[in-house]
């Protein structure tokens, strides 16, 4: 997450230790819409975004004595974001989730696909990014069963290591791994027609 400077990181992180609101209240403009925007993926819902990053930055005061400044401060500020949202999406009551098998590729007995889709390689990161392609692309991670979307979510656009992932989401890193392969056979098969599959 890109952010101020290194010199205002130094300033900000200051006032932060000795509590001053006035840093707290410049924080919270800089980095608020971008921290929104990182919890309203998760949690796929506007007012549980707003709500996770206010309890967010009021963990962050808290805990501001606990800031090392061996990370930027924007990195500091999102992982405790991404760990607010993921608090509150384990705390909501949600109905079973749907599996993920009609959504991931069929394949043939002879193990070849049973539909033939165009190469596609490009990061799911930079596909939101594009604005042709942002759209669909987050349409269809928006179909996939929660606890995939947020593996696929933490991974390829939050840029979390498997390990964090998997202590995020109180799980192993064999179970990210495995979530993380079929979300993204499933995103491809669910973004074949917007890229041009061709059906055998």
């Amino acid at each position: 997450m890109a952010g101020p400077d290194t010199r205002d990181d130094d300033a900000l992180i200051e006032g932060l230790r000795a509590g001053d609101t006035g840093v707290f209240e410049t924080l919270i403009r800089t980095y608020g819409t971008r921290l929104i925007s990182v919890a309203r993926r998760i949690l796929n819902n506007d007012e549980d975004a707003r709500e996770a990053v206010h309890e967010a930055f009021i963990s962050a005061f808290r805990a501001r004595q606990q800031f090392s400044g061996d990370s930027r401060l924007s990195t500091w500020l999102h992982r405790i974001v991404v760990n607010q949202a993921l608090m509150k999406l384990r705390s909501k009551r949600r109905r079973p989730e749907d599996s993920i098998d009609d959504l991931v590729p069929r394949f043939l007995e002879d193990g070849r696909h049973a539909e033939r889709f165009v190469s596609w390689d490009e990061p799911v990161d930079v596909a939101l990014s594009r604005k042709e392609t942002a759209a669909f692309v987050r349409a269809a991670i928006d179909r996939l069963p929660e606890s995939y979307r947020t593996v696929l979510l933490l991974r390829d656009i939050e840029g979390l290591s498997n390990r964090e992932a998997a202590e995020a989401l109180d799980t192993t890193e064999s179970a990210v791994k495995i979530r993380l392969h079929r979300a993204r056979m499933a995103l491809r098969a669910l973004l074949a027609p917007e890229m041009g599959a061709v059906r055998t």
